[in-house]
């Protein structure tokens, strides 16, 4: 939208464009039957229209294309490109033509043009052309300024400026989700809703990690050697949301440190491109992910291996990894009490020596169940004989319980 005319008259003219795909044309059908009072007559119009597919009349979408005929939405992540012509609409020879293009955000102003250098002369009827490109990184309120200066034929310095204002929507709407597991992953859920109101072809959406993760996306199925969509079409409909499920694994040299992941921890960033009209691309960067570290408390107990079925009333080990969390070193004693259904075998109380800040030792555990069904592991304690403090581990892990026959049937 013009908002500033120039109120001179000036030798030269500025004409602003913007450049965008075109459009397929659409018509409305208008029909009727023959029993009808105009007959055949709307149907062998449609049929003689040049903007209707042929043998597909009834169509409204046509096989022509529309250039676009207003300013039409930019939206964030995309491309504004614009057309700018200065045009000597006088009988005179007009001398050092400067045509500058700015473009100010709510933040910056950035100079788009080509060429800083002026054109030493433009005859009568001739022009000035210039295409401009910007990739959109703010939204809201932006302003594009054309600026011409240039020397008249009397020696006069003339000069004059245009305002072109446009809005900058926001295309896409992005939440997301963390869910922490016992084994140091970390699932990143995001929700991508489209909030504009054509469809979207969605190129890729990628997780970039931070350096202390490495990540496994879980949108795809591999079958045959080949990979595929786990929602078919990649096509988005306005207002629809569809969710994207990554799996983040700490580094080992991360993750043998249970002090180093704690607190609030940079996960990543999300790159999103996308495809609307006629192939034009958009895309978005999200600002760097961040998640708060789940609190373990001075001492922490995670289980490496554990079975998932076993005998009732028949051994079995399990693997566990205690973990210095705290900044002090830590003298703890292993304490293990009977439950209901889970018998441990061993020795209670025995010493488990020192365990350095950030330190960690596997252990390896006997126990069986006197009870068939899905039994949670419980009764682990550990002392710090330091501070006579005492932690608790229950319901650490479940386990099915069943009958060696039913097993051995199996």
């Amino acid at each position: 939208m013009d908002v500033n005319q120039p109120k001179q008259e000036h030798l030269l003219a500025l004409k602003v464009m913007r450049l965008t795909k075109p459009t397929l044309f659409t018509n409305i059908p208008v029909t009727c039957e023959d029993g009808d009072l105009p007959g055949d007559l709307l149907n062998h119009l449609m049929k003689d229209d040049p903007s209707t597919v042929k043998g597909a009349e009834m169509l409204m979408l046509g096989e022509m294309l529309t250039l676009p005929q207003n300013f039409g939405n930019i939206f964030l992540g995309e491309t504004f490109s614009s057309y700018i012509s200065v045009h000597n609409d006088s009988p005179h020879l007009v001398k050092d033509i400067l045509v500058k293009a700015d473009l100010q955000t709510s933040s910056q102003r950035l100079n788009l043009s080509a060429s800083s250098a002026a054109v030493a002369e433009l005859k009568p009827d001739s022009c000035i052309d210039d295409v401009i490109h910007h990739e959109v990184k703010e939204i809201g309120t932006h302003i594009l300024v054309c600026a011409v200066s240039y020397t008249s034929q009397t020696g006069e310095k003339m000069y004059f400026r245009k305002f072109f204002k446009f809005q900058v929507l926001k295309p896409l709407d992005v939440k997301t989700k963390f869910y922490n597991a016992e084994t140091d992953e970390v699932f990143l859920e995001a929700q991508i809703q489209n909030i504009t109101t054509s469809p979207m072809f969605m190129e890729k959406v990628s997780l970039e990690p931070s350096l202390m993760y490495n990540v496994s996306e879980l949108n795809t199925i591999n079958k045959d050697g080949e990979s595929f969509s786990t929602f078919g079409t990649t096509y988005l409909q306005p207002l629809d949301t569809r969710q994207y499920l990554y799996c983040l694994k700490p580094k080992p040299e991360f993750a043998e440190k249970a002090g180093v992941i704690k607190g609030v921890t940079v996960i990543g960033k999300l790159d999103i491109v996308w495809k609307t009209n006629l192939g034009e691309r958009g895309r978005l960067q999200t600002s760097q992910l961040q998640r708060m570290a789940p609190g373990y408390g001075d001492v922490r107990l995670s289980l490496e291996i554990i079975p998932d079925t076993v005998n009732l009333e028949e051994p079995f080990e399990i693997t566990c990894k205690i973990t210095n969390c705290s900044e002090r070193t830590m003298d703890l004693i292993l304490e293990m009490c009977n439950t209901n259904a889970i018998h441990w075998c061993g020795v209670s109380g025995r010493q488990l020596g020192k365990l350095h800040p950030s330190s960690s030792l596997h252990l390896t555990l006997t126990l069986l169940s006197s009870i068939q069904g899905l039994q949670s592991v419980s009764g682990l304690r550990l002392t710090d004989t330091f501070l006579k403090r005492t932690y608790e581990y229950d319901d650490i892990a479940q386990v099915c319980v069943v009958s060696s026959k039913v097993k051995a049937g199996s």
